[in-house]
């Protein structure tokens, strides 16, 4: 008989969660590319160094989100 505190490992795994986070980081993945195709057609063209910068500010700010 439960005491009214329950054992998660009595419990069914649920993939929500992990399932979730997957889909975020796909997601953010996605975004990097979709960011690195749009500097790579910019007029007039950006030098390496400032797309390297703005992907690495880009990448700086996804990691802030939850």
């Amino acid at each position: 008989m439960s005491d009214g505190n329950f054992n998660r490992a009595l419990l069914p795994s649920t993939p929500y969660r992990s399932g979730v986070k997957m889909g975020q980081q796909q997601a953010k993945t996605k975004a990097i590319k979709a960011l690195q195709v749009a500097l790579e057609q910019t007029e007039p063209p950006l030098s390496q160094e400032q797309k390297e910068a703005i992907a690495a500010s880009f990448e700086k700010e996804l990691r802030l989100l939850p």
